[in-house]
């Protein structure tokens, strides 16, 4: 409230001071020095004015631009804030926080001076074109404090060549400030000025990596720049030190002892935590299935410096050649992992299923296991699928278990059908090792009947304890996966069309059974990977909240994450919530409202941390796949379009599981233009089409680590006739 003199007229205050100035100034804004003078401050105003600037500029009242004039925003250019995701061209999309708006689209001559993941406030307009565009007034928040890439000497000092190529900046490195680095080596550098309307970003560099030629410093580069941790605090060690190294007599005491049972884990061959272990048996017309899950907990209390690192890292992080873990490597690999023929403590979830694969009967108990055997999905494919002898007799009386679990995988997969859950089925990379660390092999990995039956019975644990704790109404960290929005569904919907395929579903209110058909419609029809393809990209992302949103693809309204404590936090906070329920049957008011408070902030911190693990993860598969082809140029390999953009096409090998860009510039027999409703390229003259799935052999002309990029272009260029316009669909 303004201060009143005697005569009663509000004096102005010093904010008010500044506005009536910049509106005045509207169109050429002011500067700095000419501020006291024009707004007549006092010298108390004076010395106060560059704090009460920095609030103005970070609340988006006021903008600083070129050659520092301060103008007035206001709310009339409808100021909007959110994080801004940068495309590798310059151009940028802008995020709103409010979770209600679709994406602003920001030109390239708008994102000055913000870099990509960037908090910032932009102005919203509207283009020429109709669409919702944006441009950036202030930077609320830096993404970036340090820089990854490769150094190169030039003759004002150095640059470095981000990895990330989102930086849309040049990074000049000061002579003197280059901490030894070499040209050609990755280095990691400390942003000393950010970019502003007139300049890039200068940089000294902090820590020499070494050439970008060793894999193992490409991962290294990956690690430093996502900010991931490699080790683990003083304090987090000596907290885990300090943990028994065995289960002690007293901690199993009043918990359901299954170490009778012949429980297992099924795992892969590297893997070394164990978190998850199963067991079934035949219950008269159906099953009786007990999943025991880490009981991670029991170890970490809340507050606790082991807690505090678990939240912070949020995931474990896993690449070809190493392991970022959550937790420190005593409890991970040691007290909490599930390893074969010792006592650990554990949460299970015995459910109870009729002939249909329903659940009748469920129930949740602290408990204590002693798994009977560590099996690979290996061994279980050697058991069901190729019924070999040596394998069936070395394990016994699990095989029964074993063949159990299979029918119980297959009539729960059947269930989950039924209500409509989508199954997409989209191979993974996986990359093979040799002894020095390079990739020798890029192959698909494997799915079989081992991973399918952990994959069944983990769903049906996880959503059970969701389910369970709803009923109970206990606040919960819920996984969700919201529907795709309308304008997706329409324009799959005519896609799908082109093809005879009716998608039945109303774009308003979209039903996950109608995307499921549109997948069994298309199963062994050439066009099958492409339809898996754009279905998978019309779904939005899959997140933690705590609202009982419901999960698409799943077709469930209760979901949670339950049966990974290890290795990701949301199951662990989980865990501490159906412990509170066990220990007294119910929660109390305050507990709730306890947990209500926290849970929001819980599920923001651990989705941003487990988006930033899948984006490391795929960074490094991706500079693998790259450092596998670098021998290979020059030399011609089949495959099939995967992907299509303005600039050109994607094209995944037969041979091998790598992908690599035939750019627009080298298709020299027509001019390309995309349908991006078809998902094709097509010539204007010729009408010759690429389309995702179309079969084409390549030669391989440039592995480049530092762009992370493969270059192909067409060995010959196919004739195809011109897209003719579809038949519409059946009714």
């Amino acid at each position: 409230m303004p201060r009143k003199s005697p005569d009663a007229r509000p004096i102005p205050s010093l904010e008010e001071k500044i506005l009536a100035v910049l509106r005045k100034r509207k169109r050429h804004g002011a500067s700095l020095r000419e501020l006291p003078r024009a707004a007549r401050l006092t010298p108390e105003e004076t010395e106060a004015l560059p704090a009460r600037l920095d609030e103005l500029v970070h609340t988006g009242a006021v903008a600083l631009r070129q050659r520092g004039r301060l103008f007035v925003l206001g709310s009339a250019l409808g100021l909007v804030s959110g994080r801004l995701q940068v495309h590798a061209d310059g151009y940028a999309f802008l995020t709103p926080e409010s979770g209600s708006e679709e994406d602003y689209y920001v030109p390239r001559s708008g994102v000055r001076p913000a870099m990509h993941g960037d908090r910032v406030r932009a102005s919203a307009r509207h283009s020429q074109w109709g669409r919702r565009a944006a441009r950036v007034v202030a930077v609320i928040e830096r993404a970036h404090t340090q820089l990854v890439g490769t150094y190169r000497r030039d003759r004002r000092g150095g640059l470095l060549m981000p990895q990330e190529e989102r930086i849309a900046y040049h990074v000049h490195i000061a002579p003197g400030r280059d901490g030894g680095a070499r040209d050609g080596e990755v280095a990691v550098a400390r942003i000393t000025r950010y970019p502003s309307d007139a300049s890039d970003i200068e940089a000294e560099v902090i820590a020499v990596l070494g050439p970008a030629t060793d894999p193992r410093v490409e991962t290294e580069a990956v690690i430093y720049r996502y900010d991931l941790p490699l080790t683990f605090p003083p304090d987090v060690l000596a907290e885990a030190a300090a943990i028994p190294r065995s289960v002690p007599p007293h901690a199993i005491a009043d918990r359901l002892d299954l170490r009778g049972k012949q429980i297992v884990t099924i795992d892969g061959e590297a893997a070394r935590d164990f978190d998850d272990a199963v067991c079934v048996e035949v219950l008269g017309g159906g099953w009786r299935l007990w999943v025991s899950i880490a009981d991670v907990a029991a170890y970490v209390t809340p507050g606790s410096a082991i807690d505090r690192e678990a939240l912070a890292r949020g995931t474990s992080v896993y690449f070809p050649d190493r392991v970022i873990p959550m937790l420190p490597e005593a409890l991970s690999n040691g007290i909490c992992s599930l390893n074969p023929a010792v006592e650990r403590l554990t949460k299970t979830v015995v459910l109870d299923f009729d002939d249909h694969g329903r659940v009748t009967h469920a129930e949740f108990h602290d408990s204590v296991i002693q798994s009977a055997a560590r099996l690979t999905y290996t061994d279980v494919k050697r058991v069901l699928v190729e019924r070999d002898a040596p394998a069936r007799t070395r394990l016994g009386p699990i095989v029964p278990m074993l063949e159990a679990a299979e029918r119980l995988c297959t009539r729960l997969q059947a269930h989950r059908r039924t209500r409509g859950s989508i199954d997409f089925d989209l191979p993974e990379a996986e990359v093979v090792l040799d002894l020095t660390g390079r990739p020798e092999a890029i192959v698909r990995a494997e799915r079989h009947i081992g991973h399918r039956i952990i994959e069944e019975l983990m769903l049906a644990a996880n959503e059970a304890v969701a389910r369970h704790l709803m009923r109970h109404k206990v606040p919960l960290l819920h996984r969700v996966h919201e529907p795709p929005d309308p304008d997706h569904v329409t324009e799959l919907a005519r896609f799908l069309a082109a093809f005879g395929i009716r998608l039945q579903s109303n774009p308003e209110a979209p039903l996950p059974r109608d995307f499921q058909q549109a997948l069994d419609a298309a199963t062994g029809r050439p066009e099958e990977r492409l339809i898996n393809t754009v279905l998978l990209r019309a779904m939005k992302q899959a997140r933690y909240a705590a609202e009982p949103l419901e999960h698409f693809g799943l077709a469930t309204a209760a979901y949670t994450h339950f049966t990974s404590p290890i290795r990701r936090y949301p199951d662990l906070v989980v865990h501490r919530l159906l412990a509170d329920l066990l220990r007294s049957g119910r929660l109390s008011p305050e507990a709730r409202q306890v947990w209500a408070e926290r849970l929001p902030a819980l599920a923001e911190a651990t989705s941003r941390r487990e988006r930033v693990a899948m984006d490391a993860e795929r960074t490094v598969i991706a500079l693998r796949k790259v450092q596998f082809m670098q021998d290979k140029v020059g030399q011609e390999f089949p495959g099939f379009v995967s992907g299509v953009q303005p600039f050109g096409f994607f094209v995944e090998l037969a041979d091998y599981f790598v992908e690599g860009l035939v750019h627009i510039a080298t298709l020299t027999d027509d001019a390309y233009e995309l349908l991006s409703r078809s998902h094709l390229l097509r010539g204007r003259r010729h009408g010759s089409i690429f389309r995702i799935g179309d079969p084409v052999t390549v030669r391989v002309v440039a592995a480049d680590p530092e762009r992370q990029r493969i270059d192909f272009v067409l060995s010959s260029v196919p004739r195809r006739p011109m897209l003719r316009r579809p038949r519409p669909a059946a009714p």
